[in-house]
């Protein structure tokens, strides 16, 4: 039996954000992780421990705690399953795209393995959730990549991801620039010291500032499978 399948919901949420919290960073401290759910610096630590207990986690006095292997593993299978259930709630009950992830946060912990399967070919087996962030392929290492487009450098072009819990004020801005989740973008120049990036937004340039370029995150391995559908869909 898969260990990760015995895990709670709130064990589960820990693994995602520990993965979220050391993407660009080696340990995620305990009260950065009790800020990102929302949880009493106590109650995180009783669920670290608990986690280390099972092996899912490491943890370094006084440096944090950061996913081991199979950590990694159980992180990706509880992303997996999220953004499949937010592809159900988007693609089949209509639901924004915006408001898939709250949503789903509140039953996709009752599923059975068998459910999100059947779910995942129900839909086509799609490939990323409403956001744009790829579906880990199941018993995946770790999650994919999705680095914060102000990572981009001139020339590069990528596919753009927003999460489900950036501010809607945010999410509005972005719409007006046309920043959308998996619309492909171009980055035409990036200024200094942590100046504003110049983007290509279909066939338009915009300027964004870089606290906004880190809350948008990007594929580059999806590039050429968006090119190919809008291709299909112009011909």
């Amino acid at each position: 039996m898969d260990p990760s399948a015995a895990l709670s919901k709130s064990e589960r949420e820990a693994l995602k954000a520990v993965y979220r919290l050391t993407r660009r960073q080696p340990n995620a401290a305990t009260g950065d992780l009790a800020e990102a759910l929302g949880l009493t610096p106590g109650t995180v630590t009783a669920t670290v421990k608990r986690l280390a207990r099972g092996g899912f986690l490491a943890h370094t006095p006084y440096k944090g705690v950061r996913l081991t292997a199979g950590g990694r593993r159980a992180a990706a299978a509880a992303m997996r399953r999220h953004r499949i259930v937010e592809r159900f709630l988007s693609d089949m009950l209509g639901y924004p795209w915006n408001e898939a992830d709250r949503l789903a946060a509140t039953f996709e912990h009752d599923l059975p393995d068998e459910v999100e399967e059947r779910l995942h070919i129900a839909l086509d087996r799609p490939t990323t959730c409403p956001h744009g962030f790829p579906i880990p392929a199941r018993e995946a290492a770790e999650p994919p990549d999705t680095p914060p487009l102000y990572d981009l450098e001139p020339g590069d072009r990528a596919v753009v991801a927003v999460p489900g819990s950036t501010d809607p004020e945010v999410v509005a801005f972005l719409g007006t620039l046309g920043l959308r989740p998996g619309v492909v973008v171009e980055v035409r120049d990036k200024h200094p010291f942590d100046g504003p990036l110049v983007l290509r937004v279909d066939g338009r340039d915009r300027t964004v500032g870089e606290r906004i370029a880190r809350q948008v995150f990007v594929r580059t391995d999806a590039l050429d499978d968006v090119l190919d559908h809008d291709r299909d869909r112009s011909a």
